[in-house]
């Protein structure tokens, strides 16, 4: 799962920075947001979540595991979707959509916080 998560986290990178170039070539920023959560929730922490897992492979064989990798790769586009087309005006309807991404991708993230902070092995002296 780690190496799935670290290959995902790229997709994640190239989608923020194009996100960020298009601002750039526009000069339209209404979709800060939107970059700087894929770069954030999507690159860094999927990132670092990959390298955990593969540097703990305990952790990434059990349902706390299984449920964050999910979670958060349901809930992330879903929220991120639906802030952007919030953003533009598409309807109102996408505000609460968005809410409920983010909600997806909070519990995923808890989901890992337990299971590093319940399963990562003590150090050996």
């Amino acid at each position: 799962m780690g190496r799935t998560l670290l290959k995902i986290s790229v997709v994640y990178f190239m989608i923020g920075i194009s996100i960020g170039l298009y601002m750039s070539f526009t000069h339209v920023f209404s979709l800060t947001s939107v970059h700087v959560h894929v770069n954030l929730l999507g690159w860094m922490s999927l990132a670092l979540v990959g390298i955990i897992y593969h540097l703990y492979p305990n952790l990434e064989t059990n349902a706390l595991a299984k449920s964050h990798f999910w979670l958060h790769n349901i809930g992330l586009p879903v929220m991120m979707i639906a802030i952007a087309l919030a953003i533009q005006g598409v309807h109102p309807i996408f505000f609460p959509i968005a809410t409920f991404g983010g909600l997806a991708t909070l519990i995923g993230i808890f989901c890992f916080g337990f299971n590093v902070l319940l399963h990562t092995p003590k150090r050996q002296t």
